[in-house]
């Protein structure tokens, strides 16, 4: 497992490029038949990455799970959400199976002792992309499909940020502890997420690009209001954000990604946007 420190905005203003990368971007989430985790120390999330192809792959494959989490189990004080962003698979959560298509999403409960992840042609994976946040007591086990999830049209063609956002993992859709998840779909001719840039400081967020066309990238802002930095990221790779840096990006062509949120509270509302004119 790889595991990432918390960093400060006052050290991170000196980071290099690979420096910045090196802490916060994640890259090769899907390996065959293995799982990749990035153990963050940002509110202990945990992101992970799953191609199954030509076998049944447990959640824990790799991971020493007393020695990264102090636990006889990965999900015994954790709750996860999964998404599909490849070929058809399936999840089974302690005896309970479920079928995943493309951008499907399954919320699974703490408490839930083994997870197992398959795709149905080895040729065609699935890719499961995961993240798991500390919880202290068991909710639902939940499938959200991609029809089911709330939709949230926002943005405008004139700003080149026309988009959907849908919410899989939420308070509107479900109770979690901590989590929250949801997938923001650009439209065609659209290129900016989240703007206007903002900073929420009880809640730490990580974003995953995918649907970025081949030759195509995607420059993810982070960093103060007024020290920002990019990250240029490539197809189906993620990025932690911790809580003092803003959380936006913009494409060389429209993109699709994955949100995911944790920390004190589920509130969406509190946020301290800043003005893209007072950007620096």
């Amino acid at each position: 497992m790889d595991i990432r420190y918390s960093a400060n905005q006052k050290d991170f203003k000196r980071y290099t490029t690979e420096e910045t990368r090196k802490e916060f971007l994640i890259e090769n989430l899907y390996v065959p038949n293995e799982i990749v985790a990035v153990y963050s120390h940002v509110d202990r999330m945990v992101t992970l990455g799953c191609m199954p192809t030509t076998e049944e792959v447990p959640i824990d494959k790799g991971i020493d799970v007393w020695k990264n989490f102090g636990t006889h189990y990965l999900l015994e004080r954790r709750e996860i959400g999964i998404f599909n962003i490849g070929g058809a698979g399936t999840i089974k959560a302690d005896g309970e199976t479920f079928r995943m298509g493309y951008k499907d999403c399954v919320y699974i409960t703490m408490g839930t002792k083994e997870v197992t992840f398959a795709s149905d042609d080895a040729e065609h994976p699935a890719k499961f992309y995961m993240v798991s946040a500390p919880a202290h007591k068991p909710c639902k086990t939940t499938f959200i499909s991609i029809d089911d999830a709330a939709k949230k049209p926002v943005g405008a063609m004139e700003t080149s940020n026309k988009r959907v956002i849908n919410q899989f993992i939420h308070p509107d859709v479900l109770e979690t502890c901590q989590l929250s998840m949801g997938m923001t779909v650009l439209e065609p001719g659209s290129v900016w997420n989240t703007m206007p840039a903002h900073t929420h400081e009880r809640r730490m967020e990580i974003y995953m690009y995918f649907e970025v066309p081949e030759g195509n990238v995607v420059f993810h802002m982070m960093g103060e209001g007024q020290e920002t930095r990019h990250i240029v990221m490539q197809n189906e790779q993620a990025v932690i954000s911790p809580s003092w840096s803003i959380h936006s990006g913009a494409g060389t062509s429209n993109y699709t990604f994955i949100w995911a949120m944790g920390g004190e509270n589920k509130e969406f509302d509190d946020m301290d946007t800043i003005p893209t004119t007072e950007l620096r």
